[in-house]
């Protein structure tokens, strides 16, 4: 808990946006017409699945929000006019006068964090890590303009944006949102960006711009080892100088919200930290706008619940975000702490009072219902030509060249052009987490419609300058080239789903590493870019690469990769390698937290670093090549934990062999459903149903085949937390399988059966009671064997009604 002995000054900032007597004025005005349910109303946000116009109206509900994926009308493919329509609706409820009713104008608020990335055909930046690297606080201006137009579009008034957090620690799974581990750099950054979100002078928060949000506050990136929601253990002086700089400069640009975070500060959850969120940042720091919480971020508070919280208000919290189907509750509970008094009307009315002045601010009380607005509906403006530019010109300024030996970049695209990788043609692992779904998986070109892949922008570039360009993911070619270049790197993902425990590149995959080291065997120059949201240890992909750029997660407009990986086809320089390094690059996979200035600093690229052509070269060829040694096997090996981790990945299956479609966090086929939920976290679960209709699979798969023998040796068990609503009306197989028909199975009904209505619960299924399986070739494998080969440890399988919720998966040893 909070020491007053730690107290720091902090700075008292003036806004851009000072208060207007008038305004405050009207705000008087407004709440003193206002009944006790009308105010709590503006204090409760949910999400747009668990709520109607009907209840916005009879709650007095004050704004809403769409979560990572979702969307109007569970339609992926949902257009700008769509978007329209349903603000339209939840504004005309906001503002019905009959029956008492206050017509207060409703707020939407959406995670646009680079660019619109719930919306198919917006354009997408590159993530928050890469701008860093292009050292432009001006360009940051001009994503913010581009952003708040795209969003207008579609008649929302809200983005919950920018991320102001400072990361420290590269395993931190939001590192890539993140500008930079200087906080210099990031104070740059914060203010333009909320500039260009919102508008100055006569334009400020105009029907061209939106209310912006810094968010965590406060200490987010600072987590002990990096650890999403953790806790922050530094000083306050630490909170203040390094945390604190994106709050500054966001605050003096005149941001109208500051989000909460679910980190903790000193084992005190930030949602309920009185000093943090009242003292400091209302009080100290003088900031006027509303604090809005995070996803349901107000339960993790001690003693609290999602629906029974007045400790968060008390603490000054204005808004509850509560993505909770029971969020009327919540609504119930806090206008009957208001009247007995645990929570002070005094604390009511500041928070409505923040409310409604940042509503009258954004001028939503003289405006019209969305689609009468300047941009609404207006689906030119996704991915216009001039916002594609922005993005493309973002693209450019972010690439840091890490390595180049003997000049060997640029390229003249009149050459023979190998392009490999598994990056080439990849668009979900080239825009990242947090596009049109949460963690940015399962998505494809359709998601993207506009959008340059690195492939098609190198066969443009190559084929107008009369080069030939070979595209072969596995490296693989019968023909001479003249240079390789290979396109690799992580993976999509997003909070809590991207931590990791050190900073090796895939410590238990080498495929990347083996196909740049085969290239290179057969005397082909090769030419590496990493796709990657942190910097990550690549000793040995940089040994075996001649050039190594790392272009992080470029969004759509992979064009801006060959504007200045090519010359044009004289031989001549178009654009320049600009990008300097905005975190420090790891010498050791164990080096984190790596941070410039910090005692024992010893990077193997040090903070700003970053080749222009022609510069020489000083990298040596022999890196340590020594990561870190893992054990083959491990006492608990996690395969889901908030998501599929590593490799893993959920697959459904029909009896009708029906092809499994997937919308915004749902997979189904005719036969059963997969939709994420939540559990104790955001999505950190899945709730399986299938409705009887015939055979249902649903399954964690991989593939490349797992080694599960000592596991089995070490009586060892599958193991899952599991809820039964409903319990199975026909067997059900759990299976473990290697391959489409070889596999092992247990029954599990009675156990579903016994399970059914009991909650959470663990269910524990020792791996020798799977007997041994026959082969594709009729052989038979004994469990020796056939834990050699897994690629799918956990499906179950029935063809009856069933209806489930699983979390956490794993295989333990010495559980049987």
């Amino acid at each position: 808990m909070f020491n007053a002995s730690r107290q720091v000054t902090w700075p008292r900032l003036k806004s851009a946006l000072e208060k207007d007597n008038a305004i405050e004025h009207r705000v008087e005005e407004w709440l003193g017409k206002m009944s006790l349910e009308q105010k709590v109303g503006q204090m409760i946000q949910p999400e747009i699945k668990q709520v109607t116009p009907e209840d916005i109206r009879e709650y007095h509900l004050g704004s809403v929000l769409n979560g990572g994926g979702s969307v109007p009308n569970n339609d992926r493919y949902a257009q700008a006019s769509d978007w329209v329509a349903l603000a339209d609706q939840f504004w005309n409820a906001s503002m019905d006068e009959s029956e008492g009713h206050l017509p207060i104008p409703i707020m939407w608020g959406t995670d646009a964090v680079h660019g619109v990335g719930n919306l198919v055909g917006a354009t997408l930046f590159p993530h928050n890590i890469a701008l860093g690297a292009a050292q432009n606080p001006e360009l940051l201006r001009q994503i913010g303009e581009v952003t708040a137009r795209e969003i207008a579009a579609t008649g929302l008034d809200w983005d919950f944006s920018p991320t102001v957090a400072v990361a420290r620690d590269d395993r931190w799974g939001r590192t890539y949102e993140s500008w930079s581990e200087d906080p210099d750099l990031v104070r740059a950054y914060a203010g333009e960006m909320v500039k260009g979100l919102q508008g100055q002078g006569g334009e400020c928060l105009d029907e061209h711009h939106v209310i912006a949000t810094a968010k965590h506050f406060i200490g987010d990136g600072g987590t002990v080892n990096g650890i999403d929601r953790g806790d922050n253990v530094d000083s306050e002086a630490t909170l203040r100088d390094i945390h604190g700089a994106g709050y500054f400069s966001a605050i003096e640009a005149g941001v109208q919200a500051v989000m909460a975070s679910f980190n903790s500060w000193h084992g005190e959850p930030l949602h309920g930290h009185y000093h943090l969120l009242t003292t400091v940042l209302k009080e100290q720091l003088g900031f006027d706008g509303l604090v809005v919480g995070d996803w349901n971020g107000h339960a993790f508070i001690p003693g609290a619940e999602v629906l029974n919280c007045p400790q968060a208000i008390n603490a000054g919290l204005d808004i509850f975000m509560v993505p909770h189907p029971e969020w009327k509750t919540l609504f119930h509970n806090t206008v009957d702490q208001a009247k007995d008094g645990t929570i002070p009307m005094s604390r009511i009315d500041d928070a409505v009072r923040r409310i409604l002045r940042v509503k009258l601010r954004a001028g939503l009380f003289e405006r019209k219902k969305p689609s009468s607005r300047a941009l609404a509906g207006k689906q030119s403006e996704l991915g216009a030509a001039e916002h594609r530019a922005v993005a493309r010109r973002a693209v450019r300024e972010s690439l840091v060249l890490l390595k180049n030996r003997n000049d060997l970049l640029p390229l003249n695209p009149k050459q023979r052009i190998l392009l490999a990788g598994d990056g080439a043609d990849n668009i979900s692992k080239q825009v990242g987490g947090w596009s049109i779904t949460w963690q940015g998986t399962g998505t494809s070109m359709e998601d993207f419609p506009g959008a340059t892949t690195i492939r098609s922008a190198f066969e443009s570039v190559v084929s107008d300058a009369g080069g030939e360009l070979v595209v072969s993911p596995a490296g693989e070619t019968d023909q001479p080239v003249d240079v390789a270049v290979v396109v690799f790197g992580e993976d999509p993902y997003a909070e809590m789903q991207g931590d990791v425990q050190n900073v090796q590149y895939k410590p238990r995959d080498t495929r990347d590493w083996e196909l740049l080291k085969s290239l290179k065997a057969k005397g082909i120059p090769v030419v590496s870019l990493f796709v990657t949201g942190r910097p990550l240890w690549v000793n040995r992909e940089l040994n075996a690469s001649d050039a190594f750029m790392v272009i992080w997660q470029p969004g759509t407009e992979g064009a801006g990769v060959t504007d200045v990986l090519f010359t044009d086809a004289q031989g001549q320089v178009q654009h320049p390698v600009k990008g300097k390094l905005s975190f420090s690059w790891p010498s050791r996979p164990d080096q984190a937290p790596l941070n410039m200035g910090e005692a024992g600093y010893q990077p193997l690229f040090p903070f700003g670093y970053g080749l222009e052509y022609g510069q020489r070269d000083e990298l040596a060829d022999n890196l340590s090549e020594e990561g870190l040694q893992l054990p083959a096997t491990e006492a608990v090996w996690e395969l889901f934990k908030f998501r599929p981790l590593d490799a893993w990945q959920i697959e459904v299956e029909g009896g009708k062999n029906d092809r499994a479609v997937m919308s915004g966090n749902r997979i189904e086929v005719s036969t059963v459903v997969v939709d994420s939920v939540d559990r104790e976290v955001q999505e950190d679960a899945r709730h399986a149903r299938w409705n009887g209709e015939g055979f249902g699979l649903v399954s964690l798969a991989t593939r490349d085949r797992q080694v599960l023998t000592d596991y089995w040796r070490s009586k060892g068990a599958l193991v899952v937390d599991i809820k039964v609503d409903a319990a199975p009306s026909a067997p059900v197989k759990w299976l473990v399988g290697c391959g489409p028909s070889a596999a092992s199975e247990v029954d599990v009904t009675s156990e579903l059966r016994d399970l059914e209505g009991e909650g959470w619960q663990t269910l524990v299924i020792a791996l020798d009671r799977f007997p041994d399986v026959g082969s594709d070739f009729g052989l038979v494998l004994p469990p020796e064997e056939f834990f050699t080969r897994v690629l799918e440890p956990f499906t179950l399988t029935t063809e009856g009604t069933l209806d489930l919720t699983f979390s956490g998966i794993r295989i333990e040893k010495s559980r049987a």
